[in-house]
């Protein structure tokens, strides 16, 4: 007790704080988005994500550059198609746009860490995740489907395929497709607690995948749901196969990445999403917050509750900040 115990004794000076602090922010666990979009020349800036553009291949390993000089090792590549149709045939084209991508980036970035987005939506031309019958999209025969996506992009040369579509029974044929092809080695990142959040809204302008009809209600969680559901959806997944869980969003659940990293074993992503992201842009921008040190703080939530890496829009910004501190 007081005046015995003096917590102030572990915070008087820089490098006592150093010292004795739990949390080490490190670019080798930041996975940063690009979007990837048919065409040339085009570098398109997303004005609900500012500092966030579309590029066509010949602008794209621009950003990739761009990204390796701060330090990131690891991109997730989301693809939007000239042409979209009711059963995303683009998303599963050898010939496809994030196959082209991940070729181009594979070829001039070999050591680069490149993982995928596994999903129907921005390939789709209803902006729904699968296939649809009636009024819903039907699971199993979106599940074959995502299933010859993953392996259309284990094949271009992925390390890592992260399904954001939340079918049931979903990762376990993914895992069966990719080992029967012979892609044994590569890694399933799932989004195994996906909430029906509002918080998506900038990236559907980025992916150009919001649903043009309804809402994705009846396939991703609800926000009201309770941790239960969550921790179920996980242990599925995992036995399923899966090799990392994604929480997503996160900023909102941090709850539920302390309670995932109590109950597994397996590496845990946040994906710090869209709105996340512009809010604080935002914010910045009219002078409200210091931006820096917001992020940082936000950085240091997710790896207190849990998350081994985090899946965010800030990390070029947070590489160069991190260098600027060393």
């Amino acid at each position: 007790m007081f005046p015995e115990t003096r917590m102030r004794r572990l915070r008087r000076t820089p490098n006592i704080r150093r010292m004795v602090q739990d949390i080490q922010l490190n670019m080798n666990d930041y996975i940063y988005p690009i979007f990837v979009v048919e065409g040339e020349d085009i570098k398109k800036p997303i004005v609900s994500m500012p500092g966030i553009n579309q590029f066509s291949l010949d602008h794209l390993l621009e950003e990739v550059q761009r990204a390796v000089d701060a330090g990131v090792i690891a991109i997730m590549l989301f693809g939007i198609p000239a042409h979209k149709d009711d059963c995303g045939s683009e998303a599963y084209n050898d010939d496809g746009i994030i196959q082209k991508a991940v070729r181009l980036v594979r070829a001039n970035y070999p050591d680069l860490v490149i993982s995928t987005d596994v999903c129907m939506c921005e390939y789709t031309d209803h902006g729904h995740c699968g296939i649809i019958k009636g009024e819903t999209v039907d699971n199993d025969s979106t599940v074959a489907l995502l299933a010859k996506i993953a392996v259309s992009h284990a094949k271009a040369g992925a390390d890592i395929l992260a399904p954001s579509d939340m079918m049931d029974g979903r990762i376990g044929a993914i895992r069966d497709a990719l080992d029967d092809a012979g892609y044994e080695d590569v890694i399933i990142m799932a989004h195994s607690v996906k909430y029906a959040s509002g918080f998506y809204g900038p990236f559907r302008d980025a992916a150009e995948s919001a649903p043009h009809f309804g809402d994705r209600k009846s396939y991703q969680m609800d926000p009201a749901s309770g941790t239960r559901q969550a921790l179920q959806e996980v242990e599925l997944d995992l036995a399923e196969g899966a090799d990392m869980v994604i929480i997503k969003p996160s900023l909102a659940y941090l709850d539920l990445i302390a309670t995932t990293y109590d109950n597994t074993l397996v590496p845990i992503v946040a994906y710090n999403v869209s709105a996340e992201y512009s809010m604080v842009k935002a914010a910045a921008a009219n002078g409200w917050i210091d931006e820096k040190t917001i992020v940082l703080e936000i950085m240091n939530a997710f790896k207190r509750a849990g998350a081994k890496m985090v899946i965010t829009y800030h990390a070029i910004d947070l590489g160069n900040w991190l260098k600027e501190e060393q």
